[in-house]
């Protein structure tokens, strides 16, 4: 589940970030691409480790890619290049997301 909703909402990101400044091409619209893809690629390769300590590692590291898509998209929205409705379905999707990727990592917890 949390790597389905990781994947729609890089869809999402690729989606809105085609309308982004030509400017930002090699800016926040790759960074924040970049971003999003890591947390999916993360819980995919984190899926397929042994061990529940290896599995929080890339669990971690996704959950910090997904702090940095936060960022990147209040900062998009603080420059312009979303508006209050696209900004408030991203951020839903990555609340979602993380919701779904905290179960994740805590489900690998030491007993």
């Amino acid at each position: 589940m949390a790597w389905k909703e990781g994947h729609g909402l890089v869809l999402s990101v690729y989606e809105i970030t085609t309308s982004f400044p030509d400017d930002e091409r090699f800016g926040i619209t790759s960074q924040l691409r970049r971003a999003a893809v890591s947390v999916t690629a993360n819980i995919a390769e984190g899926s397929a480790k042994q061990g529940s300590r290896e599995k929080r590692r890339y669990f971690d590291i996704s959950l910090g890619s997904l702090a940095e898509v936060d960022y990147l998209l209040l900062l998009s929205r603080d420059l312009g290049f979303l508006d209050l409705e696209a900004w408030e379905k991203l951020t839903e999707q990555r609340d979602l997301a993380g919701k779904l990727l905290w179960g994740l990592y805590r489900a690998n917890l030491p007993k």
